[in-house]
This record gives structure tokens, C-alpha cells and sequence, in this order.
């Protein structure tokens, strides 16, 4: 790939994760399902941020959490997510910054406060989240940044952001403006239940825009609505020229000019929290395939930042995951 300043640059959610330790009485007193997820508005989310004992506050949001793991294995990542001018906004804008991630978008000074996901982590490891996603879902054509677009050897788009009509059009805004430059366009489908909703977009900007697709096995059989995950495969080669699909502990495949490549899950001594698996296995394999490795590495790296993630409370690496895969002898 040419040389650009960016090895990736990713757009999506902008959401500062908080995150606390409570008891189950805590869950109880506020009626809230352990374990589950849920979203809330603005009233709730400051009534029980107020109620939380003392939280970590770090930014966060899937295309977010890939860009910072890419930032880990020493890629040069960009992102373009949509704040407040608020106290979380600072916050987002700080905590990704320092991860020497280039952010520029400008906050929103009107409209929805900073999204927020406050996440109760209780004894058992079991994390309760409760999520506003605020400005982050007003995003537009107009903050799409062009000029970081243009300097991007690969543009990543998170699909959790694809549903609203303004992003969607920003989506096929930014997938433009990324080809005209000779960027390539990676969209991860990050959920089945988006895929439901808007499958008839998807399937359009997979053709049309992008020219890699991360999804799991429920996400690529629900966008072709077919039964099993060889033919959702076969369907997506004919789309777009990469697909990358992870398959939780049997591994992932990449299937790729009339090729499959299976990739072994790496082990993990004890599944701690499977949040962010999805994210970290795309900045694993965006990095490597930024550097110009061989598929089947990308997918070593992808698999090595996957395991790591879910190691660990939390989507974002603890470890360095340079010096693990140099340790693999994945990475010189």
C-alpha cells in the first residue's frame, strides 16, 4: 500500500465507557438485570453516575476499541467519532489521544450530551451496562474529516453506527471519498440484530463500498439469510473482495480471492469477559494486513489480540500486543 500517514482510521461511536465495582444489592436498590445490556437516556444515565462508587472513565465504542488496539501492536491509527463540548467529550478526546491515536473531530456544541456507557463489574466478573448513546448516533456527513479519510491506507466503519438515516449517507460519503484517495474500506457488521434492521443497506454498501467485511457467524448468515456459514462465506466472496469471520473458540476464515484460510483460535486460560473480542481480532488483522503480511499472519495477529481481550475486564488491551506477537514471533 502507498505510504499515508494513517495504517488505519476508523469511524464510529464515540462513547466513554465508566466503569465501577458494586455489589448485587447495588443492581437490586437500582433494578437493573445483571449482565445484561440496556439503553438509557440522559436523566438516567446522570441519576446513576451520580449513584456509582468510585469508576474508571476511559473512551470507548467498538471502532474505537480497534483503532486503540492497532495503536497497541504500533500502527498509526485515526479516529472520527462525534462528542459534546461537555465534560465526557474532554474526557473521550483526552483518554484516545493519549493512546497516540490522532482524533480531530470537532465537538458538537448543540444537541445530545457525550454518550456514555456505565458498566457495573460485580464480584463474580459479571459487567451490568447501561448505555446513552447520545451524540455519538447524530453523526453526519459533515463530520467526516476528508483529509484524515485521504491520508488512510484503510478506512474502518463500525456497523453499530448505521443506524440512522444521516449515517448511513456519511458512511457511503466516507466509502467514496476513501476509494478516490486508494484507500481500501473495511466495514465490520457488529451486530445480527443491525443486520436484521437494515439488511438491505448493508448488502448494498458490502457490493458497493466496501472491500472487507469482519463479521461473526450470525452476523454474515443473517445478512445473506441462509442457514449455514459455508454459504453466508461463498455469498460474501461474491460481494466484496475479503471477508473475515470469526467463529468464537473454533478459530476464524478468511476467505479471499477464491481462497478459504482457516485461523486457530489461541488459547486462553480462563475467559474472563468475551467484550471486545470482535474489535481486537479486526486491529490484529487491519494492522498486519496494513504492514503488507500474509493473510494467515494477519489472522495470528487478529487471534493473539482477541485472546487477550477476553483475558481481561474490558475491551481495550492490557498488554502490550506488539510485544506479544514479537514474543510469538508473529512480529520481528
Amino acid at each position: 500500500m502507498a505510504d499515508k500517514t494513517y495504517d488505519v482510521v476508523g469511524i464510529g461511536n464515540a462513547i466513554v465507557d465508566i466503569i465501577a465495582r458494586c455489589d448485587d444489592a447495588f443492581l437490586s436498590k437500582h433494578d437493573l438485570a445483571k449482565g445484561f445490556m440496556r439503553l438509557i437516556d440522559a436523566a438516567e444515565a446522570a441519576r446513576l453516575y451520580e449513584a456509582m462508587g468510585p469508576a474508571i472513565e476511559r473512551s470507548g465504542g467498538s471502532a474505537a476499541n480497534t483503532i486503540a488496539g492497532l495503536a497497541s501492536f504500533g500502527g498509526r491509527g485515526g479516529f472520527i467519532g462525534r462528542v459534546a463540548a461537555d465534560q465526557f467529550g474532554g474526557i473521550f478526546h483526552h483518554d484516545i489521544r493519549s493512546l497516540g491515536v490522532a482524533y480531530d473531530t470537532a465537538p458538537a456544541i448543540d444537541g445530545a450530551p457525550t454518550a456514555r456507557c456505565l458498566i457495573l463489574v460485580t464480584p463474580d466478573g459479571e459487567r451490568t451496562m447501561n448505555t446513552f448513546l447520545g451524540a455519538s448516533v447524530d453523526f453526519a456527513a459533515a463530520d467526516i474529516d476528508r483529509d484524515m479519510i485521504a491520508a488512510a491506507k484503510i478506512v474502518y466503519l463500525e456497523g453499530y453506527l448505521f443506524d440512522r438515516e444521516e449515517a448511513k449517507a456519511a458512511f457511503g460519503e466516507a466509502a467514496r471519498a476513501a476509494k478516490a484517495s486508494g484507500a481500501k474500506v473495511a466495514l465490520s457488521l457488529s451486530d445480527a440484530f443491525c443486520v436484521d434492521r437494515h439488511r438491505a443497506d448493508f448488502r448494498h454498501l458490502v457490493r458497493e463500498g466496501a472491500d472487507i467485511v469482519f463479521a461473526n457467524e450470525k452476523e454474515i448468515t443473517a445478512l445473506y439469510e441462509v442457514n449455514s456459514f459455508q454459504e453466508a462465506a461463498d455469498a460474501a466472496l461474491q460481494d466484496c473482495e475479503m471477508a473475515v469471520l470469526t467463529r468464537s473458540e473454533v478459530g476464524s476464515l478468511i476467505v479471499a480471492k477464491g481462497e478459504s484460510i482457516p485461523i486457530q483460535a489461541d488459547p486462553v486460560a480462563k475467559v474472563v469477559d468475551l467484550t471486545g473480542a470482535g474489535d481486537l481480532y479486526a486491529a490484529g488483522f487491519l494492522f498486519g494486513l496494513s504492514q503488507g503480511l500474509p493473510l494467515p499472519a494477519c489472522g495470528r495477529l487478529g487471534s493473539l489480540a482477541a485472546a487477550e481481550a477476553i483475558g481481561h475486564i474490558g475491551a481495550r488491551p492490557e498488554t502490550s500486543l506488539r510485544q506479544l506477537a514479537q514474543a510469538s514471533g508473529v512480529l520481528d
